[in-house]
């Protein structure tokens, strides 16, 4: 994950990733998750911020946290016009959560995926413990393909280029870890490819 700390690298990031197919899919999907009753959200690798601003439309008065390991995705995150008050909060993922609060609904934008598999699983017990009775864990994940083939199949639709930092996880097995954290249900919502909807709910 450390490239990401790199200001040009996160530039570049940050200029195509509207460019991901069918990620406004994936987005739209995840803001119809949302519980009506949202009020604070973590944004998990938030980069710039994207997911929480993106909950804001629908949820005009939801607040929260933003937390990414990177300082030149925080500082693109600062630069957005926010409709409720928002932390930002520099923290590496492979690392433990620092104290938060909790939350109604914890988001995620292709971040985990960067995460060994035995700290992916910690981390969804840590993210489990942070909500509150009637919420969601929504990961927009990166997951493996079924197989070589069509993992080449995805790269050549995103241009070719394979990201060394990518740790990718079946949404199948993260599935199974989910529960196994604590969450009473969980499931893969929507997929395409290597991109996945996964979600968990607290009852």
């Amino acid at each position: 994950m450390t490239e990401y700390r790199d200001t040009a690298y996160a530039a570049a990031y940050l200029a195509m990733q509207d460019a991901i197919p069918q990620r406004d899919v994936g987005e739209r999907l995840l803001l119809d998750f949302l519980p009506a009753h949202t009020r604070r959200v973590l944004d998990v690798g938030c980069g710039d911020g994207r997911l929480l601003a993106l909950a804001q439309t629908r949820f005009p008065g939801a607040g929260g946290v933003l937390l990414d390991h990177s300082a030149a995705m925080l500082d693109a995150a600062r630069e957005r016009t926010w409709a409720a008050p928002v932390d930002y909060v520099a923290h590496d993922l492979s690392q433990p959560l620092p104290p938060l609060g909790t939350f109604d609904a914890i988001i995620s934008g292709f971040a985990i995926h960067h995460l060994p598999d035995a700290r992916k699983r910690e981390l969804y017990a840590e993210l489990r413990g942070l909500l509150n009775p009637g919420g969601l864990l929504l990961n927009l994940e990166h997951v493996a393909s079924v197989d070589d083939r069509e993992h080449a199949r995805f790269l050549d639709l995103m241009g070719g280029k394979e990201d060394p930092s990518n740790q990718l996880a079946p949404a199948w097995d993260q599935v199974a870890w989910l529960r196994e954290s604590g969450f009473a249900r969980a499931d893969v919502v929507w997929k395409w490819l290597e991109l996945a909807l996964i979600v968990g709910w607290t009852d």
